[in-house]
């Protein structure tokens, strides 16, 4: 039998905005096997997050794969 494998995936909506980018190395330092984000645009759910500049703005803090959770109405746009 196969010993199972985990993958950690820390999301970021619960870390300090203004302090995302200077946390080098951040998620992949504590463990991290992927980068959570929830991205929610405030129609399809009734929160609102981040969207793409964001996503964009953090690319250059890690090399980290994003797992993206799309909580929006229109994904295709």
């Amino acid at each position: 039998m196969m010993a199972a494998t985990h993958l950690i995936a820390p999301s970021v909506l619960s870390a300090d905005f203004g302090r995302a980018l200077s946390r080098r190395p951040g998620v992949s330092a504590m463990g991290g096997d992927f980068v959570h984000l929830d991205v929610m645009d405030g129609h399809f759910v009734p929160n609102l997050t981040f969207g793409p500049k964001a996503v964009a703005d953090l690319r250059p803090v890690t090399t980290l794969p994003f797992d993206v959770h799309l909580m929006i109405e229109r994904p295709d746009l």
